[in-house]
């Protein structure tokens, strides 16, 4: 559900079809941070062009990325996996149905993904524009593949949404979210699905975990409404659909315990991950325009003090992974647009 947010927000409205062969990286000398706007990121190259492209999250060894994208006509996202300069690029997922979240694991030579492609051959209808700003929970399933698309496994058979996984550290287990027991709860299994457990059960929305660099803890985004917010909530998950116009982020231990908030933002506040060292978060906001599409990503420590804005572009900056060594950023973005609706990816040197 990372990239949903952008979709209802208008931010990934439909593009004309994308180019299927991609160019080679290049680097943008007009780039903000070229004008010290954005001094941590030195660099910046553009890997994708045109359509929607995002949640772009690199290999254990820092050479490839895997990331959803519209490309080849389709109208809705399929798995890929690249090299960090753009180059062989290659689709992963089945090219059926819908695809979120991919991720490495097994010495990257497997990732995981969600796939509604079990109940849905087509792309899914939009959501009802009357219902306002809202998601649509999709009927992922989990799935795990070779890096050439060899080899599909499914991994969970809910048949309601189930997605967001990401790998632990040590390869062991994997954290997702998923809707099987009648909310939007955070779980963790086994990587060849046995063993789940449920990590949170407080009423309203609770997604978007990813693990510490150490496997340790887990952030995550929640909004748990109360009262007849919690009973609109209720009334639009029953119809598969989520409003996620305010979150904030969490962190609680491995095991589901310890569970505390982070930010009081205000706005929609997601898709954290850590930095390296696992003493900060790195994440997308809009709480200083709550409601809009200008999203940037910040830095914050685990008790919520020393925020830092990193971006500062004039539309939208989410979805952010540092390589394993600390020394890139990769993340998604409107900027440089070539079309309306355009998001593409990003990579840049990370400068402390």
């Amino acid at each position: 559900m990372r990239l949903h947010l952008l979709v209802a927000a208008g931010i990934f409205a439909c593009a004309p079809n994308q180019p299927a062969v991609s160019r080679a990286a290049t680097s943008d000398a007009s780039v903000s941070s070229a004008r010290g706007e954005e001094p941590h990121l030195r660099n910046i190259r553009q890997l994708t062009w045109g359509g929607e492209n995002a949640e772009a999250y690199f290999s254990s060894d820092g050479r490839e990325l895997v990331f959803q994208s519209t490309r080849d006509g389709r109208t809705c996202d399929q798995q890929f996996v690249m090299k960090v300069d753009g180059s062989a690029l290659r689709r992963v997922s089945t090219g059926t149905g819908k695809t979120t979240c991919g991720f490495f694991y097994a010495g990257d030579e497997r990732i995981l993904f969600g796939s509604s492609h079990a109940l849905q051959i087509e792309c899914p209808a939009k959501p009802d524009p009357s219902k306002g700003y809202v998601w649509r929970l999709d009927p992922f399933d989990i799935y795990s593949a070779r890096t050439d698309g060899s080899d599909l496994r499914r991994l969970t058979d809910y048949g309601v949404y189930t997605a967001e996984a990401v790998v632990s550290p040590d390869g062991t287990r994997v954290v997702f979210t998923s809707l099987k027991d009648g909310d939007l709860d955070i779980y963790t299994m086994n990587v060849d699905g046995s063993d789940v457990r449920r990590l949170t059960s407080t009423p309203g929305y609770d997604g978007g975990p990813w693990w510490s660099p150490d496997g340790t803890r887990i952030v995550y985004r929640a909004w748990h409404p109360a009262d007849s917010a919690l009973t609109t909530y209720r009334e639009l998950l029953a119809q598969r659909l989520v409003r996620p116009n305010r979150m904030e982020l969490w962190v609680m231990n491995a095991d589901g315990s310890g569970q505390r908030q982070i930010t009081t933002l205000g706005g929609a506040n997601f898709g954290p991950s850590w930095t390296p060292d696992g003493t900060r978060l790195i994440f997308s906001s809009n709480y200083r325009q709550p409601r809009s599409g200008n999203f940037d990503l910040y830095l914050v420590r685990l008790d919520g003090s020393g925020l830092e804005q990193v971006t500062t572009h004039e539309s939208f900056d989410g979805f952010p992974m540092f390589s394993p060594d600390g020394r890139s950023l990769a993340w998604a973005s409107n900027r440089h647009a070539e079309r309306a609706g355009d998001t593409n990816l990003f990579i840049a040197n990370w400068a402390p």
